[in-house]
């Protein structure tokens, strides 16, 4: 259980980290898409070798099918809910771009949940990771800690446009991370549970991770840094499948 709580900490730190370089420090776009399209192929590779690849060993395809596909509409659910209210500038990273709605502190908040959101199904696979009393898989804690650093930067840009202040932000990053290890230690308590149970629940958490990049990440990536993003997206992707079988 503590291990899962530390991994889960640590992988979530770079969230907090992410917010305090860009309050501190002005990043080029262009670094932070890169970051964003690297972070985007480990953890497509990460979800693939490690929580798809586990349920169908654990309990079948029927109910991999049904966790992944459950996971993905579920997310795409609260995402578009979340997206009404400004939860969709929580990737987007640009100073000089603002709106009458980004002035909104509702728009800040859903920046915020929107944040919670994408990164609790990433922490619960780390505590799934530690099922059967194995070692956290390490492709799992880089790909989940990569992804995040830019997830932090562009949404505390997000919440500094809502009228959000520095110290109200690095406040709400602290329970993002504080939240991340509950998820995480959330993913550990399935030990007990039967192997369907196992399969479903870490399809579920691979299918809202995947709809996650693919609606936030691999957008703005592109958006920011341009086609040179594929090429890094698949060196993301390798690094993932590279530490997968150290």
């Amino acid at each position: 259980m503590w291990y899962a709580i530390m991994w889960g900490t640590i992988a979530a730190s770079a969230t907090l980290l992410g917010a305090l370089l860009v309050l501190k420090f002005s990043i080029p776009k262009r670094l932070i898409a890169y970051i964003m399209a690297l972070g985007t192929g480990a953890l497509i590779g990460a979800t693939t070798f490690e929580l798809l690849e586990d349920a169908v060993k654990w309990s079948g395809f029927k109910e991999t099918a049904i966790g992944f596909l459950g996971g993905a509409l579920l997310f795409t659910f609260f995402n578009i809910l979340v997206s009404r209210r400004g939860g969709h500038k929580r990737k987007k990273y640009d100073r000089q771009e603002q709106s009458e709605d980004d002035a909104k502190p509702e728009s800040g908040l859903a920046i915020f949940i929107g944040t919670v959101m994408d990164t609790l199904p990433e922490s619960a696979m780390i505590g799934m990771s530690l099922i059967g009393g194995g070692s956290v898989s390490l492709a799992l804690v880089i790909s989940i800690f990569i992804s995040n650093l830019p997830e932090g930067i562009s949404s505390t840009v997000g919440m500094q446009k809502s009228g959000y202040s520095k110290k109200k932000i690095v406040v709400l990053w602290v329970l993002v991370v504080f939240f991340s290890a509950l998820s995480s230690w959330g993913g550990a308590l399935l030990e007990s549970a039967s192997d369907s149970i196992k399969a479903i629940m870490s399809a579920f958490a691979g299918g809202a991770i995947i709809s996650m990049i693919a609606s936030t990440m691999m957008p703005e990536a592109f958006k920011q840094g341009g086609p040179t993003v594929g090429f890094v997206t698949a060196i993301g992707l390798f690094i993932s499948l590279w530490l997968h079988h150290l």
